[in-house]
């Protein structure tokens, strides 16, 4: 069954990744999380498209200057491993190819250790 996207963004991105394989977005907490191969690599909030990062990947955001995803609950900031997306990412497909594999790859790593692998 294909789920319709309402948002008009989640979809462009959505679209912009499917060079990866069939990439797709679910609603989660009041934004969307994307997900390869039941892999989520990448989570929108706010309009804003942040992508999972690592120890293998962190600086290439950081170099960037681009912001981690933060939220706040309970009066107290959490921050997660994920960064957001430069704006050429969501411009043109090769450039969201680039980021995006670095995003899945963080995730298959992750998911890896998870696994004691």
């Amino acid at each position: 069954m294909t789920v319709r996207i309402q948002n008009e963004l989640v979809a462009h991105v959505v679209e912009l990744m499917q060079s990866m394989g069939p990439v797709t977005a679910r609603r989660m907490f009041g934004g969307y999380g994307f997900f390869l191969d039941g892999l989520m690599f990448a989570l929108m909030a706010n309009d804003s498209l942040y992508l999972k990062a690592d120890h293998e990947t962190i600086n290439d955001f950081r170099h960037r200057e681009l912001e981690a995803f933060s939220y706040q609950k309970r009066g107290k900031a959490y921050s997660m491993s994920y960064y957001c997306a430069p704006e050429e990412a969501l411009e043109n497909a090769e450039d969201m190819m680039l980021w995006a594999n670095k995003a899945y790859g963080a995730a298959l790593r992750a998911a890896a250790k998870k696994r004691g692998q």
